[in-house]
């Protein structure tokens, strides 16, 4: 076996050239031939009696094929194993040559990680942020609790007014080819709510219990629901009730109802410890992000393609389960730009990966390592989640050779956590 090893222009692509000598190359044919003369079956022959001849003739191209099947990966792998290669993509193979008698040659191109050294982490330092939480912030929180537990009545004899609620039924048409119209029940409209579609309030505004409006809403390029961005919608609307909304008050009763407080301080109490938890974590988290930008920024180094392609396909199925969880139609996602959407996803698909490189130099550095104990928390945590056993889970995990990424990942967010407690 002849083997050559090269480098073109992309310093994260190797190519190798092997050369499968001639008696290997006739013994695994011959034991090919052999499977198959046991296995087949033509008109005339009994199973097992076929002659080798007509079977090396009658299977010829489906012979070749397995002995190439056989053959390519096992001296690929030991090629890339004596020259201490490590491939990080599936090998695409060129030049193939197999005759009779004579060995099997081959190419294979692929992809490995560039050389890295990361340097200047040492030094880097994350910005402070106030966690401090105010009393504003708790009154608005308390707020929101009151909305949750607003009641609505109904109001007699009067039309609707702004800050009144509409009760409504109402049927909506998309106005396009084809458009289906789409029921909806009980619904409350807040006449003149800022979130509320200004055509709502605008075509509602002094309609009485039991009225109907016809109007149409054009909704913008960029509204925040993709099913119905950039369209012209008819609503049929049905007033069935006009409702006034009453909060509770603030007081030791409000505070009883929400659960096991005392009193309304022991609420804000909590609602405070909450509010600046909730601010540690997201300033944490946004102090992780910018020294990862920076670090980003310091080492600069090429990626393989396939690494960047694959998190752009993590990406876009992370996005794509959110529209779907959104109500978006397996319809409306097969007319969607992908190449667009791909392009638009590499920038940070880069970035995603050279970070998760950097930091895997880092963890090797700093010599962070991941004990079977953390690996076993995260499969039990996966396990409460899919509602399986741990057992089956790691099965599964083991299968799919997913438990070497889950340490991987464990590995990179314990050495991000070494980064921010060293320069905090």
């Amino acid at each position: 076996m002849s083997t050559e090893s090269s480098t073109n222009h992309d310093p994260c692509t190797r190519e190798v050239s092997v050369e499968v000598p001639a008696d290997v190359v006739a013994r695994e044919t011959e034991s090919v031939v052999q499977n198959y003369q046991k296995l087949a079956r033509l008109p005339g022959f009994r199973k097992g009696k076929v002659p080798i001849t007509v079977v090396r003739s009658r299977f010829a191209g489906d012979i070749r094929g397995e002995v190439i099947e056989r053959l390519v990966p096992r001296y690929f792998r030991e090629e890339v194993e004596k020259q201490k290669l490590e491939p990080v993509s599936q090998p695409q193979v060129t030049d193939l040559h197999i005759k009779e008698g004579e060995p099997m040659r081959f190419k294979a191109t692929f992809e490995v990680l560039p050389p890295i050294e990361v340097t200047g982490y040492q030094e880097l330092r994350a910005e402070k942020t106030d966690t401090n939480i105010s009393e504003e912030e708790v009154t608005a929180e308390l707020n929101n609790l009151r909305e949750r537990r607003a009641v609505f009545t109904p109001v007699e004899d009067r039309a609707l007014a702004d800050g009144d609620f509409a009760d409504v039924s109402f049927t909506s048409t998309p106005k396009e080819e084809g458009g289906k119209p789409v029921p909806v029940n009980d619904v409350l409209v807040h006449i003149g709510g800022p979130d509320t579609v200004k055509e709502f309030s605008e075509n509602l505004r002094g309609a009485r219990a039991g009225e109907e409006r016809t109007f149409d809403v054009a909704y913008p390029e960029d509204f925040n629901d993709p099913r119905l961005a950039g369209k012209t919608v008819e609503y049929k609307v049905e007033v069935k009730a006009i409702k006034q909304k009453s909060l509770p008050e603030l007081n030791d009763d409000f505070a009883k109802s929400l659960g096991d407080f005392e009193d309304l301080e022991t609420v804000k109490q909590r609602i405070r410890e909450g509010l600046e938890s909730e601010k540690k974590h997201r300033a944490e988290h946004e102090a992780k992000e910018k020294l990862m930008d920076e670090l980003v920024r310091r080492n600069e180094f090429p990626v393989p393609e396939s690494m960047v392609e694959h998190q752009i396909d993590l990406r876009l199925e992370r996005g794509l389960r959110a529209l779907a969880a959104q109500g978006l139609s397996a319809e409306h996602m097969k007319k969607m730009d992908l190449p667009r959407l791909r392009a638009g996803q590499r920038d940070a698909a880069v970035k995603e990966v050279k970070a998760s490189l950097i930091l895997e130099k880092i963890a090797e550095a700093e010599k962070i390592e991941v004990s079977d104990e953390e690996v076993g928390k995260e499969i039990d945590a996966l396990a409460r989640q899919t509602k399986q056993s741990s057992e089956e889970i790691r099965s599964r995990l083991t299968r799919d050779g997913a438990l070497d990424r889950i340490r991987n990942r464990i590995r990179n967010e314990k050495a991000l956590d070494f980064l921010y407690r060293r320069s905090a």
